[in-house]
């Protein structure tokens, strides 16, 4: 397939910056994948939409200060990096800007101690394309405790506006530590919305995906089959697979929040099939898994798990956009993509939400 097939105007305006105060506040726009009927709602109107004994699946990630400011060691000269994913003890990969900077062997150092000594410093110990860097830390102390004192949230660079509040950019259940970026159709849940969801019969279940580096990645080939996507860290636990299970059993459906918990359950969807799959005409039965996952979900895509996706509205292009677009036909997608533009939805990760259902 084309990648020019996902791509459409967007105006710049329609990016939004800064998010809404009220959590719950953003638009819905509603795409029935069955007949392509669209509906402009409020967030607030998604418990609507969901029935008892369907389950709601979150991504449980929760954002790291991944992003640091530091010098070159032998120069001065200012560098920043961002972490994306823990590779072993003190050492991660990243992105590094300026790439020209940060050669092999180079070191980078961050904050200064009261003796004037850095209290972190990085050496490049690997070089990628793109900026991609593999970087062996020291230092003295806690280095969860350096990272919280000296780095920034890592907002996506389409993103100008700095933001006051770190926790305003995590989901209010986040938990495991390591992302490198929110699983932004979480942002728009409150404890008390999904405490409502929950009266209603609606049960959670959670997965952990640590976003990385395929977050950042934009599409460079022509034809999308050629693209490679980054692995990612991911666990599915044996209670969020038996109510995966219960929930098929039952006839009811798996409702994904967003793309990396849908990637996340139909990554565990390919292994449960490579281990056997459904048995008399059962439903796929799911079964825990942790590991490293590449899934690339485009149209032709077969869905194992994932009935129904709540997500945030994506860049032109990408491969969130291809994902969705697997889920509800390409046609449906880029017709609903061009009355979100007109309708003036607000895009991409503090922007409104989309139910796909």
């Amino acid at each position: 397939m084309d990648v020019q097939a996902f791509d459409f105007e967007l105006p710049e305006a329609l990016i939004a910056q800064t998010p809404l105060q009220n959590r719950t506040a953003s638009r819905l726009l509603t795409l029935n994948k069955a007949t392509g009927e669209t509906a402009h709602r409020s967030f607030e109107n998604l418990i609507d939409y969901l029935e008892a004994g369907d389950l709601l699946v979150m991504n449980d990630t929760r954002v790291i200060p991944a992003r640091l400011f530091g010098t070159k060691k032998e120069t001065g000269a200012k560098v920043e990096l961002l972490l994306l994913k823990q590779l072993g003890e003190d050492r991660w990969e990243a992105l590094v800007k300026p790439g020209k900077r940060m050669q092999l062997g180079a070191v980078a150092e961050f904050g200064k101690d009261d003796a004037g000594q850095p209290l972190l410093t990085a050496e490049v110990v690997e070089v990628g394309d793109m900026g991609a860097r593999v970087l062996q830390f020291s230092y003295t102390g806690i280095f969860n405790e350096i990272l919280d004192r000296l780095g920034e949230m890592p907002l996506p660079p389409y993103i100008k506006e700095q933001l006051p509040e770190k926790e305003r950019y995590q989901t209010v259940y986040a938990k495991h530590e390591g992302s490198a970026a929110a699983p932004t159709a979480g942002l728009h849940f409150t404890q008390e919305y999904l405490e409502r969801i929950q009266a209603k019969g609606v049960r959670l279940a959670f997965v952990t995906l640590h976003v990385g580096l395929g977050t950042f990645r934009p599409v460079s080939v022509d034809k999308i089959e050629d693209h490679q996507m980054h692995a990612e860290y991911y666990m599915l636990s044996q209670e969020t697979a038996d109510l995966i299970n219960e929930t098929k059993r039952s006839g009811k459906r798996i409702i994904a929040v967003g793309t990396t918990s849908c990637r996340t359950l139909e990554t565990a969807a390919g292994i449960s099939r490579e281990q056997g799959g459904s048995k008399n005409g059962e439903p796929l039965a799911i079964q825990p898994s942790q590991g490293w996952t590449s899934i690339f979900i485009y149209p032709g895509y077969d869905f194992g798990v994932v009935d129904a996706l709540l997500t945030n509205f994506h860049l032109p292009k990408s491969t969130l956009l291809m994902l969705i677009s697997a889920l509800a036909g390409q046609d449906y997608i880029m017709r609903a993509y061009e009355e979100a533009v007109r309708e003036q939805y607000r895009f991409f990760s503090f922007g409104d939400a989309m139910l796909i259902y």
